[in-house]
């Protein structure tokens, strides 16, 4: 089983040395407007307009991360939250909007496949029967790891 402590660089889990995107609250003030339905959803709009589309996407990509690490053991909740099958779910997803949106990530686009290989490593370990190489969650998209 992946240790959490022993993560790569980029990796989703605790003591990870890759910073989330711009994810300060002062940053935009109401960001956490978009989570709350009770706020003005045009507030919200008008605050996300003014975010860069590379943090829009590195944010999504980093909840995709995070839900992953859980999915294969690497949470607070360790084992006892492993799901395989979702987590092979969000990590194509995952591998998806990266591949995707690479050209546009600018400092963003190394850190997230770093990480996105991480999970896709840890996936591998956490897996009874590992898939072939060029076979596991999202390396049709991005090749083997």
């Amino acid at each position: 089983m992946h240790d959490p402590g022993q993560a790569g660089a980029g990796s989703p889990c605790k003591g990870s040395s890759m910073p989330a995107p711009d994810t300060d609250p002062t940053a935009h003030p109401t960001a956490d407007a978009a989570a709350d339905p009770s706020a003005d959803p045009s507030a919200a709009e008008r605050d996300l307009a003014d975010v860069p589309a590379a943090e829009v996407i590195a944010t999504v990509a980093v909840h995709l991360m995070s839900a992953s690490a859980v999915k294969l053991g690497l949470g607070d909740e360790g084992e006892q939250a492993v799901d395989l099958d979702e987590a092979r779910k969000l990590i194509t997803a995952l591998a998806g909007l990266v591949t995707a949106a690479k050209p546009d990530l600018g400092i963003h686009a190394n850190p997230l496949r770093d990480g996105l290989q991480s999970l896709q490593r840890a996936f591998r370990e956490a897996s009874p029967s590992p898939d072939a190489p060029g076979e596991g969650p999202g390396e049709r998209l991005t090749g083997p790891v």
